[in-house]
């Protein structure tokens, strides 16, 4: 029966055993770091067009081991409030959309807005340890004076705990402790046919009060494919420690088979 790893390393030499031991603390504290970066609420895909619709979801990554989330509450910007915003239904799950008058009204192409979607909750369902959920919203118009939106969200788990991932994005671009789920806006391209305060996908006047057409956007770049981008980093070292330990204990096997044996003779007697 082969050795196990533990005893395997324990009968190497020391500088050995000593390389070894780095190598899982240098694993264990790689994926220590990897795992808070992707806990967060994010929104994805993490860019759109300005000036038009998209269709987003807000990932809610369970990390508790001892508890589920019962409930999120997602803030919408007042100071870019969104004309049209619908929710798709999660089965299991309850939405409540909450409406607030406007400190300042704003003039849209298709009037006045006084009033705009300022909070969404998901309540009633749970995303279980180690399990994650995503929550689709469509939003428009969307603006064209800032180059992001941010989206304060709340997390509330079963066992009363409650985590705000409320952060503003950071000046130098480094990610805060909580950070809000940010929707980066970029300029509208010309085929798509917006720009000017006018886009192709947005709805006819007279259907103002039915949910907005959706054009999904292009993905460039969001929060979780960094998040991705850092786990399969953190595996990817990990492989690496390990198939240097690996073949440490290969090296230190194949020392001791390639030991040699008494030597033949190589003229031995004939028989009488």
């Amino acid at each position: 029966m082969s050795p196990s790893p533990v005893s395997s390393l324990s009968s190497l030499p020391a500088p050995f055993r000593r390389a070894g031991v780095v190598a899982a603390g240098a694993a264990a504290l790689v994926l220590g770091l990897a795992s808070p970066a992707l806990a967060h609420v994010t929104v994805n895909p993490g860019s759109a067009e300005q000036g038009g619709f998209t269709k987003v979801a807000f990932r809610v990554p369970n990390e508790r081991d001892d508890a589920s989330t019962n409930k999120l509450e997602v803030f919408l910007p007042t100071d870019h409030p969104l004309a049209f915003v619908s929710v798709k239904p999660v089965p299991g799950w309850e939405v409540e959309v909450t409406e607030s008058k406007l400190d300042k009204p704003v003039t849209t192409e298709y009037g006045e807005l006084t009033e705009a979607v300022t909070k969404i909750t998901w309540s009633g369902g749970e995303i279980g340890p180690g399990q994650f959920q995503e929550f689709e919203v469509s939003m428009g118009m969307l603006p064209e004076d800032t180059d992001h939106l941010v989206f304060p969200a709340t997390q509330t788990y079963t066992g009363g705990e409650v985590v705000k991932w409320d952060d503003e994005p950071a000046a130098d671009g480094s990610e805060p402790e909580r950070p809000a789920p940010v929707l980066k806006l970029t300029p509208a391209s010309a085929e798509s046919g917006h720009g000017g305060g006018h886009s192709s996908a947005s709805p006819a006047p007279a259907a103002a009060q039915d949910a907005p057409s959706v054009t999904p956007v292009a993905h460039s770049g969001t929060a979780s494919s960094d998040g991705t981008a850092r786990l399969l980093g953190a595996g990817g070292l990990l492989a690496g420690l390990a198939g240097t330990v690996v073949g440490v204990i290969g090296l230190r096997r194949g020392s001791r088979t390639a030991q040699p044996g008494p030597a033949a003779d190589d003229n031995p007697a004939a028989p009488a």
